[in-house]
């Protein structure tokens, strides 16, 4: 998916309530090709409408989520589940990234 939306002029980015080393070894131990962001204060969760304030007996944790975000910092697609085992349907998001209006550079 990584190299799709870099193809398209995108970049990738995840959040997680983890503390920053956490974020880096798993980064490392996954290979994965785009940031991985910490979130440890809860902010980032909170400001999107993502954070549960209760769940499994944890405070504060973040609802798996995918957003599309134009170059302008809005919100141009929305996915949330309260079920941390459901996956987002990838190519709507995908789909809502193309349909993006880019500068042409002209």
């Amino acid at each position: 998916m990584a190299p799709r939306i870099e193809a398209m002029g995108g970049r990738i980015a995840a959040i997680a309530v983890t503390a920053t080393f956490s974020q880096m070894a798993f980064a490392k131990h996954l290979g994965v090709p785009f940031p991985l962001l910490s979130d440890w204060g809860r902010e980032t969760c909170a400001a999107y409408g993502v954070r549960y304030e209760v769940w499994k007996e944890h405070d504060g944790l973040a609802k798996r989520s995918l957003f599309v975000i134009d170059g302008g910092g809005i919100i141009r697609h929305r996915w949330v589940t309260d079920d941390a085992l459901q996956e987002p349907a990838i190519e709507d998001a995908l789909d809502a990234f193309a349909a993006l209006e880019r500068p042409t550079g002209d």
